[in-house]
């Protein structure tokens, strides 16, 4: 049986917008992983939108791709993350669309 693959996973490991850090995605500290999200968009030089949509748009995609293979504690973390880039960025709820 042929190995699945997953274009998704390709596209957190070589996404040609941000340089993440390796394994971000699976830190347990919301704001560590925060902080590298942030340090990457604001350096990379590839992105074509503001600093915290990358960020916030990379975040989103890794959530939305892992679905229900995602550990539950991990993805309420991840879901911390949210708000604190949402902090890092100087950023309130009702200004963010995303």
């Amino acid at each position: 049986m042929p190995k699945k693959k997953y274009w998704s996973n390709k596209v957190t490991r070589t996404s040609n917008a941000l340089d993440l850090d390796r394994g971000v995605f699976t830190w347990k500290d919301p704001q560590k992983i925060a902080a590298s999200l942030k340090k990457s968009a604001e350096t990379s030089t590839r992105k074509k939108t503001t600093s915290f949509q990358s960020a916030m748009s990379m975040l989103n995609l890794y959530i939305n791709r892992a679905g229900k293979n995602l550990d539950p504690k991990q993805k309420e973390i991840l879901q911390e993350v949210k708000a604190e880039l949402r902090k890092l960025f100087g950023k309130t709820s009702s200004q963010s669309s995303i």
